[in-house]
């Protein structure tokens, strides 16, 4: 593989970070503070929407999986057909509807359509990285440029919205002490955006939407004109494709895949809720309302700088080993709710893009292990790349939904009132058990459960010549 074809293809993957990196860290703040609605409703829109997604997944894995192959690829023509619908959902996703009563079922719609399209262009897409090359090393190699890509996606993308949107959330009236004799937003009564102003808050939310969107026609193009897909470069002349539904129970039966899955939906889950809360953390737990924006792209500099890093200790001491920098967030994370100072929110915020970057990193490398280990062990059947990636991101989705839909719940149980400059001291106690405890949970759970990852190093190599006599 060269590297103009790497860095094409990793481009090509970029948009869907930016979209995602902007909705993960601010969709739940929009919702709540400019859309104003229930953290009940904001909760049904985060976990429906994510459910949504999650159940397209398998059913995008399928119809690929029955794909022909055309001029431009077999999976092309999906990411090339989906992402002008993609791009118009994601603006609608931050419009605000000049009615109040119907504005749940407007995010819902545009957000439902929002996940599910982005999982029918990153289906194909994360595939497509089985079909770039056999040699295990240029896949790794293809994946490390990705991961580099898609930080960076995050980076610009969660850049760009904090940068654009950053006024909407800092209000003038709210300082360091409440004012004497008043009885505004401080003691519970919302601030709403002037609608007059011609750039109010969910203008800015829309200028911000509309760029993101070009970023995403620029990245298809990249995609298309740069790389090259090659018709499965693993099947033998007398395989036969796997029906999806034998597949997929194949799939759920293999060892490394389950053990693999289990382990990384949960550090996915444990990242998500770092990233939906974070925001509103900063705001209104840590008096750092002047400072979210910066801390955000501290984590994600960090994160981006650090995939190569990570990709040449993987390549020495293996991936298992590699794992164990997830959980280099959890003391300093737990740091920072103890101790909220804003020193030290940016050190720990430089430390949790280092866990940021493994965690997205490792399960992505891990996986065409995974792939090749069944292959090995199913010598005579093509097309199960798909359901591998698919079933894979359905799970991580449906976690991250749960997950997302009981963080927004339990605002909502606590009490939390949009548009105030001073929450309640039990929004306080759940915004830090949200970036604190509850996250640490899941990253050591996920990582014991790694442990009995079973594809070692010298497995891998026993593998690959394996696969290479078969071939």
């Amino acid at each position: 593989l060269s590297i103009c074809g790497k860095l094409c293809y990793a481009i090509g993957g970029a948009p869907n970070q930016v979209a995602g990196s902007a909705a993960a860290f601010f969709l739940q703040i929009y919702l709540l503070d400019i859309a104003h609605i229930t953290p009940f409703h904001a909760s049904l829109v985060l976990f429906i929407g994510k459910a949504s997604g999650a159940v397209t997944d398998p059913v995008a894995g399928f119809f690929i999986s029955k794909s022909r192959w055309t001029k431009i690829g077999r999976l092309m023509p999906w990411m090339l057909a989906c992402t002008p619908f993609t791009v118009v959902s994601y603006f609608f996703m931050w419009y605000l509807p000049p009615f109040v009563s119907g504005r749940v079922a407007w995010y819902l719609t545009f957000y439902c359509l929002f996940q599910a399209l982005t999982t029918l262009f990153q289906v194909p897409y994360s595939a497509l990285t089985m079909f770039l090359s056999t040699d295990q090393k240029e896949r790794d190699s293809a994946t490390a440029y990705r991961m580099t890509m898609e930080v960076l996606g995050t980076l610009i993308g969660a850049a760009l919205q904090g940068q654009i949107v950053a006024s909407a959330h800092v209000s003038h009236h709210c300082t360091v002490n409440p004012p004497v004799n008043t009885t505004d937003s401080w003691h519970g009564t919302p601030s709403f955006p002037d609608p007059s102003d011609p750039l109010s808050h969910q203008v800015i939310y829309m200028i911000a939407a509309g760029v993101i969107g070009g970023v995403y026609l620029l990245g298809i193009v990249t995609l298309f004109l740069g790389v090259k897909e090659k018709d499965d470069p693993y099947a033998l002349n007398s395989d036969r494709a796997i029906p999806f539904c034998k597949g997929l129970g194949l799939t759920m039966k293999h060892g490394p895949y389950v053990k693999l899955t289990a382990s990384f939906l949960l550090i996915s889950t444990a990242v998500q809720l770092e990233q939906s809360n974070f925001v509103l953390f900063c705001t209104h737990a840590a008096d750092l309302r002047n400072h979210f924006q910066y801390l955000v792209v501290t984590i994600l500099v960090s994160a981006a700088v650090s995939i190569p890093f990570w990709q040449k200790f993987l390549q020495r001491f293996g991936k298992k080993c590699a794992a164990c920098g997830v959980s280099w967030m959890i003391p300093f994370a737990v740091m920072l709710v103890t101790i909220p100072n804003l020193i030290l929110a940016y050190f720990v915020a430089f430390i949790s893009g280092l866990s940021i970057a493994a965690s997205l990193l490792l399960p992505w490398s891990m996986l065409p292990d995974v792939v090749d280990n069944f292959r090995l062990q199913n010598p005579h059947g093509k097309g199960h790349e798909t359901i591998f990636y698919s079933s894979y991101v359905f799970f991580t989705k449906m976690s991250a939904g749960i997950g997302l839909g009981i963080s927004a719940a339990g605002l909502e149980f606590t009490g939390y009132k949009p548009g105030i400059c001073r929450q309640s001291n039990d929004v306080i106690l759940t915004l830090k058990i949200l970036i604190g405890a509850v996250p640490a949970i899941l990253i050591l759970v996920g990582l014991f459960i790694l442990l009995f990852y079973p594809i070692t190093e010298e497995s891998r190599k026993e593998t690959k010549l394996a696969l290479e006599v078969l071939r």
